[in-house]
């Protein structure tokens, strides 16, 4: 149905294609890891999150909650090995055509560059949209190793665009990212440290974001003790019980994107793959 695409693979629990209902959620995977910078592996992410998916039940535990939204896996894209720019031009048209059949995209990655073109096509359709962004970096570089398109310039592409940037979990960054940041009024950063101490009052300022909502999670925001395969692992990072309270403060917000990003695994029942798998679980049983 979609250009680019394809099948290898599907989520659980997700519904068939040809009964495709509006408002709903449509995941895609991007198996690309060209600009990786140290741990390669992130390729294979959509594939060992999607099989890590099906050791869940239908029932959330956590939530007490059956998984009753409506969600449909359409496989893949199409990735262009080693460039960038195009790999994330095709994300972009594949999630305008998700768009235009009324469905919200769920990337599952392949390194975080791939939230560039997701997150332009969105844009374009609502002005207003605010990233709420969970990682251990900033990933705010104007470019990197001379490079515009990459995972450590993620964000800074992102906030071009003109979009307001929430950032989670941060505890690793450059002097002049922090300058960045510093010189500019529409960033608010949590960090790691304000995620284990003060978890009310973001979920206060959470709570109190109006208007559409885009959550980007890359895996390593997740400490390396429980999620240890991604690109750029970093100690102090956050506890599984943190994102689940996260996602609860966003679950009745207008929430039009989401992608979790840099499962870097070869092999299928990694821990970091379930991790990521339980986050799109958590996430798909709490929005309605």
């Amino acid at each position: 149905m979609l250009l680019n695409t394809y099948e290898p693979w599907k989520f659980a629990f997700s519904g068939e294609i040809e009964d495709l209902k509006e408002n709903s959620f449509g995941i895609i995977g991007v198996p690309f890891d060209s600009t990786t910078s140290y741990h390669s592996g992130a390729r294979l992410g959509p594939i060992v999150v999607r099989e890590a998916s099906f050791g869940f039940e239908k029932y959330n535990s956590v939530f007490n909650k059956d998984l009753t939204t409506a969600f449909y896996d359409f496989g893949d894209v199409n990735v262009v090995p080693g460039n960038c720019e195009a790999t994330c031009q095709i994300v972009e048209d594949t999630v305008n055509e998700l768009i235009d059949l009324n469905i919200k995209p769920i990337i599952i990655g392949g390194e975080h560059s791939a939230s560039i073109g997701a997150i332009k096509a969105l844009y374009e359709k609502h002005q207003k949209l605010t990233v709420i962004h969970l990682d251990a970096h900033r990933d705010l570089a104007f470019n990197f190793i001379g490079e515009k398109y990459s995972h450590a310039t993620v964000m800074r592409r992102v906030h071009e665009m003109g979009v307001n940037l929430v950032q989670i979990g941060i505890r690793s960054s450059s002097q002049d990212e922090e300058e960045f940041v510093k010189s500019t009024y529409n960033i608010q950063t949590f960090r790691n440290k304000d995620v284990h101490r003060h978890m009310d009052a973001i979920e206060y300022y959470l709570i109190n974001v109006d208007g559409p909502i885009y959550i980007s999670i890359d895996m390593d925001v997740v400490d390396p003790a429980f999620a240890p395969n991604v690109g750029n692992p970093t100690p102090g990072g956050l506890f599984i019980s943190e994102i689940e309270t996260i996602l609860q403060s966003l679950a009745r917000k207008n929430v039009v994107g989401f992608d979790v990003v840099e499962t870097a695994s070869n092999k299928l029942g990694d821990s970091t793959a379930i991790v990521a798998a339980k986050i799109i679980y958590d996430f798909l049983t709490l929005v309605e």
